[in-house]
């Protein structure tokens, strides 16, 4: 089993910076990429950024050139750097690791971003 705990939601005013982080923990020799997922009220949980064991990453292109996604894998922590955010970039942002046989969730972190 894993356990995911993120940190570092809150409210920011559109244009501002938040960094959220991702702590695992339980059997985390098992994981191998990691990614962060958000969920806006009324829609569909969509996939913002993943990172594999090695570093290589994917972003959607709506926070293309704007988030960075990172990971210490001697803390077993990953990373979301937001910057220059929008009011479209509320939600729910979830953490999610890619295990042996299944993927583990977080409990999920509210970004909420003012015009």
């Amino acid at each position: 089993q894993v356990q995911l705990v993120e940190s570092g939601g809150g409210l920011v005013q559109a244009g501002g910076s938040l960094r959220l982080s991702c702590a695992a923990s339980g059997s985390i020799f098992s994981i191998n990429a990691m990614g962060w997922y958000r969920q806006a009220p009324g829609k569909q949980r969509e996939l913002v950024a993943s990172i594999t064991k090695g570093g290589s990453t994917n972003y959607a292109d709506s926070v293309k050139g704007r988030f960075i996604i990172s990971r210490d894998n001697a803390k077993n922590t990953a990373y979301l750097q937001m910057n220059s955010l929008k009011p479209e970039d509320t939600a729910v942002y979830y953490c999610n690791a890619e295990g042996l046989i299944r993927y583990y969730w977080g409990q999920g972190t509210q970004v909420t971003v003012s015009s």
